[in-house]
């Protein structure tokens, strides 16, 4: 795995390993969601590699709302059910996406996108938000970017103080 900046190892396993850590250790002991989501953003477009978009939709009346992100401008508004994103709230479960331009429904806010990944995020059992990654390579996610990507979720969700009312 090639990497973006020298601290992170090439080998795909190692760099996640370093991720998975820094991401616990940046948001031990911070509970506000939007201050954790645009660190985690960040640390998401910085450690990985082949990627053009890292950010969080959270739900808020109803639909996603875009939230913290490191890329291009992007959708403000999803429906549930529409495109990937909404694709995995609805299915309460993440989505790798190969091809987006494949991907029936497909919600293109960047051009650039090839590939995707989404993973909900929930509180009290229940989805708040997901994260979202895109990259202008096809093909870009597999199981182990979604393993690791799942537990890097679970780190964001354990970490944030979710509003009850979404």
């Amino acid at each position: 795995m090639q990497s973006n900046h020298s601290i992170y190892p090439q080998d795909k396993t190692e760099c996640y390993r370093l991720l998975y850590a820094q991401m616990k250790s940046m948001l031990d002991g911070e509970t506000d969601v939007v201050a954790n989501l645009a660190n985690a953003s960040a640390l998401l477009k910085e450690a990985l590699t082949s990627i053009n978009w890292a950010g969080f939709y959270l739900i808020k009346n109803g639909e996603l709302l875009l939230g913290p992100f490191q890329g291009k401008p992007a959708c403000v508004h999803i429906a549930v059910g529409k495109g990937v994103c909404g694709t995995a709230v609805a299915q309460n479960r993440t989505q790798t996406v190969e091809n987006v331009h494949e991907f029936p429904g497909h919600i293109a806010c960047d051009c650039d996108s090839a590939s995707e990944i989404v993973v909900p995020l929930r509180s009290r059992g229940e989805i708040v938000g997901v994260m979202d990654i895109d990259s202008p390579q096809v093909g870009r996610f597999d199981g182990e970017d979604t393993r690791w990507l799942e537990q890097i979720a679970g780190v964001i969700e354990t970490a944030c103080n979710w509003p009850a009312e979404r």
